[in-house]
């Protein structure tokens, strides 16, 4: 058993937060889109600057506090946490180590949540639709994810597609669409494959957690898992390997418009998925090390995109 006696810590937070995680990811996202905007529009440093830090304060409270703060919760109740021999995966670790209780997740989930949703309401107040609704989707992401009755984040592909996908995309065109009135296509395409790089980093994320994932209540039927029970172990990459096919595509539709930016993600691409067709699924520092790289490299796509469009 998990020990579960009510201690709280700022050390406790930073485990929540997941910062390495959310840079690479979330970070990267905004700055993908961000960049282009500095560059080679006409706009406010100040406007942009104050457009891209309620962004990333929103990214670190939802992202980092919000969804991971349900996540633990889920998983902890399943059980799947508690099987888990992931280094990088298997939660935030504050219930394992005793750093914060159950009781206190559950308060800090409720607390959060209220108060995202007032500021949501804050924003619809004064006129800030575009931010209302970014802040409604991300919090959409986080409970549908993890809690019930949708707990999406158990069912195959349905986490990703509908949870995971629709925050990330919005996180990708926000900055555009909020100063620019419009999405402009680069901004789509940005927004498109750095959502489509976090799932397959995902999928990668849960290869050593599939055993205990089997092993939850209710099971957690990942895409790794289905693919491993559909297809055998030998499917247990598909999931990833899937997603970075759909990249490729993506950058087939960039390259007409910005081949430069296309050829050096493709690079990166191609290389990922080698990382993933040779990866010893079944050595949890291998997978954790490999999923070190892909995190890298789904940062510096975003950042080459965005140099690039």
């Amino acid at each position: 058993m998990f020990p579960t006696q009510p201690t709280f810590s700022l050390k406790g937070i930073g485990m929540l937060l997941r910062l390495v995680a959310v840079f690479f990811s979330s970070v990267a996202t905004i700055l993908s889109t961000v960049q282009p905007l500095l560059l080679h529009y006409s706009l406010s440093a100040f406007s942009v600057m104050g457009v891209v830090l309620t962004l990333l304060l929103g990214a670190v409270l939802i992202h980092g506090m919000l969804t991971h703060v349900f996540n633990d919760i889920a998983d902890y109740q399943s059980g799947t946490d508690l099987h888990s021999p992931g280094i990088l995966s298997g939660g935030s670790g504050v219930l394992k180590t005793g750093t914060m209780s159950l009781r206190m997740l559950i308060q800090l989930g409720i607390s959060a949540s209220v108060l995202l949703l007032l500021i949501a309401i804050l924003f619809a107040v004064l006129g800030y639709m575009e931010f209302a609704i970014l802040t409604l989707v991300g919090i959409w992401g986080a409970v549908s994810y993890s809690l019930k009755p949708f707990q999406l984040a158990y069912y195959p592909f349905v986490g990703e597609w509908f949870s995971l996908f629709p925050t990330m995309l919005m996180l990708g065109i926000a900055a555009p669409w909020i100063l620019l009135d419009q999405i402009p296509i680069w901004a789509w395409q940005n927004a498109l494959i750095n959502a489509v790089w976090c799932m397959a980093w995902v999928m990668v994320h849960h290869i050593p957690d599939r055993y205990a994932d089997r092993k939850a209540q209710p099971i957690k039927r990942t895409s790794v898992v289905w693919a491993e029970d559909t297809f055998g172990k030998t499917g247990v990459k598909i999931p990833a390997i899937l997603y970075f096919i759909l990249i490729g595509i993506l950058l087939l539709w960039t390259a007409f418009t910005r081949p430069a930016g296309a050829i050096g993600a493709g690079v990166l691409l191609v290389y990922a998925i080698y990382l993933v067709i040779k990866m010893n699924m079944d050595d949890v520092e291998n997978v954790t090390n490999d999923e070190k790289k892909l995190l890298i490299f789904a940062f510096v796509t975003a950042i080459w995109l965005g140099i690039f469009s």
